[in-house]
């Protein structure tokens, strides 16, 4: 069984359709969270992922604060007005499809949340200490998050008392290890200094991750930002990849 794993579409449509076609057939999949902030796609990205089969769609923080579960105050400027903006563009149907979105999910051995095992929608896994703590909070095998929109994993072996921190190869089976912390990085806004869409399938059958990354038309996506009025710095960091 193939998983597509994805995470912080963030509103960017063009980005979400090239990650899918670029997959192919799945049998699942999985977004963690952040549909929509700082894109100007937020209805028609939510209408598509609730196209997709089989899928599992989690609360993010952006998605929490666009249906007034988080205040607005505690995102910096440039967010805060992307939010304000997807709060007005919102349908009445999609904000309701926002508002049903659970915070974490567990699937047989995997447990998914945006944020974090111990702070499911807000808490950002940026260093190994911070990992190595949040594995007392999950009792399956594998966790998979979003929210950091960075490609990377978090291996805890047994008796280690640190998380190591691995940055996986693009286009690369990687076998899976017990215990571990899984991000696919970000479809529609990635910071890791490469601008290209960032997501990750997963093989159930041989317990496989591959990480993969997607050129797509971030001009389309900045002209249609312009347009909509949304901040200049999420429309100039499309291209910085940051």
């Amino acid at each position: 069984m193939k998983v597509l794993v994805i995470s912080d579409i963030h509103a960017n449509l063009t980005a979400l359709e090239t990650v899918l076609a670029d997959a192919g057939e799945v049998d699942a999949v999985w977004a963690l969270g952040d549909v929509v902030g700082y894109g100007p796609d937020p209805n028609e990205c939510i209408e598509r992922v609730k196209s997709l089969p089989n899928s599992i769609c989690l609360l993010g923080n952006h998605d929490a604060a666009t249906i007034d579960q988080i205040d607005v105050l505690t995102f910096n400027p440039a967010a805060r007005l992307a939010i304000q903006w997807t709060q007005k563009a919102i349908t009445p149907e999609n904000r309701e499809f926002l508002r049903k979105l659970p915070a974490s999910q567990r699937v047989e051995n995997v447990t998914l949340v945006h944020g974090s095992p111990r702070e499911p929608v807000w808490e950002y896994l940026l260093d190994s200490r911070n990992a190595a703590a949040n594995f007392d909070y999950f009792y399956t095998t594998y966790c998979f998050v979003g929210h950091t929109h960075l490609p990377i994993m978090y291996l805890m072996e047994n008796g280690n008392q640190f998380a190591q921190m691995i940055s996986p190869a693009s286009f690369t089976p990687l076998k899976l290890v017990p215990r571990s912390i899984i991000n696919p990085g970000s479809v529609g806004q990635p910071r890791d200094h490469d601008p290209r869409a960032s997501y990750l399938l997963y093989d159930k059958e041989t317990q496989t991750i591959e990480y993969r990354r997607i050129d797509y038309d971030i001009q389309a996506v900045q002209k249609r930002m312009r347009q909509a009025g949304l901040p200049s710095r999420h429309i100039q960091r499309l291209v910085d990849g940051w």
